[in-house]
């Protein structure tokens, strides 16, 4: 029997949203890749101007793939070709599926803005899963559940060819109204020491109330623990659309950025390093401005990298 806190078959209430979060690094560091599986997309322009009635009729498999071979896709799909239950979730022609304590990600998209396919599988297999849920905002609206923060991974692409090993992340985070309407600012990171637990960052600026904070450490076995909050640093803007960046770290220790991912104009993702207690850590980092996304200049924008198929 699949564990409660893996299953797809979430009641998500209109206005509302959830989704699941992959990433990994390969090994060797040439590779990276995100994949993020959606109910009621939460960056959609189709679902804002649908009023956010019905969120199973706005899902999309983002995938995001880095490296020498570079690929983006998030085609969102309408309810005729979406599938959920509680061991399945599919999307379009692409799926996700659990056997055995193993989720399979059958991807078979599009990129966009050029229609490139993307196919293959990811296979994501947790050494040890989480028990706690934490709330971002002060209203209990919205939820996160670090399900296993290591992860092992086997990524196996045929378009592009990708074939890689090696240990990843994987969360879920669901909520009972838009994100943009609870946040102005959200920044998250999940960091990786040479040797030791892996720590997640969650700073948001909520639109009404004080700003939240949460740091944890988990280790091997899935025990999580709250860890000392890091001072916020303030790290490079990104190149194009000036999206702030900030990362916990040691005072007096600029994190680094390693690497801009995504710069998007609501949006940026990132490689970056930074020090927790004089050790070095390096991982994924992602900052989201709530305001921009609320632009309708902004959401205009959006179809140009997130087509919608209603058939």
């Amino acid at each position: 029997m699949l564990d409660d806190r893996l299953r797809f078959d979430l009641k998500v209430p209109p206005g509302g949203y959830a989704w699941w979060y992959f990433d990994a690094e390969s090994p060797d560091r040439t590779a990276a890749i995100t994949i993020i599986a959606f109910i009621g997309s939460v960056f959609s322009p189709y679902y804002a101007w649908a009023g956010r009635t019905a969120p199973e009729n706005h899902c999309a498999l983002n995938v995001a793939i880095y490296g020498p071979s570079p690929r983006w896709t998030m085609t969102e799909r309408s309810r005729k070709r979406v599938a959920l239950a509680r061991e399945r979730f599919d999307i379009g022609a692409s799926a996700l599926s659990w056997r055995d304590g193993e989720l399979t990600i059958a991807i078979d998209e599009r990129a966009a803005p050029f229609p490139f396919p993307v196919r293959g599988e990811v296979r994501v297999r947790p050494l040890a899963l989480t028990e706690r849920t934490f709330l971002i905002d002060a209203h209990g609206r919205h939820r996160w559940r670090p399900l296993a923060p290591r992860a092992r991974f086997d990524v196996t692409l045929s378009e592009p060819r990708l074939i890689w090993s090696g240990d990843g992340y994987f969360d879920s985070n669901d909520g009972d109204e838009p994100l943009e309407d609870a946040f102005s600012v959200w920044n998250w990171a999940r960091l990786h020491p040479l040797s030791g637990d892996t720590v997640v960052l969650y700073d948001t600026e909520p639109r009404t109330g004080a700003a939240q904070r949460i740091a944890i450490a988990v280790n091997g076995k899935g025990e999580v623990v709250d860890a000392r909050l890091p001072p916020l640093q303030r790290a490079n803007q990104t190149a194009v659309f000036r999206m702030d960046r900030r990362i916990g770290g040691d005072a007096g220790s600029a994190p680094k950025i390693i690497r801009t991912l995504e710069d998007a104009p609501f949006y940026s993702r990132s490689l970056v390093e930074t020090s927790l207690g004089g050790q070095s850590y390096r991982g994924f980092h992602e900052s989201l401005s709530g305001d921009r996304l609320r632009s309708p200049v902004v959401r205009a924008m959006l179809p140009f990298r997130m087509p919608r198929h209603d058939l």
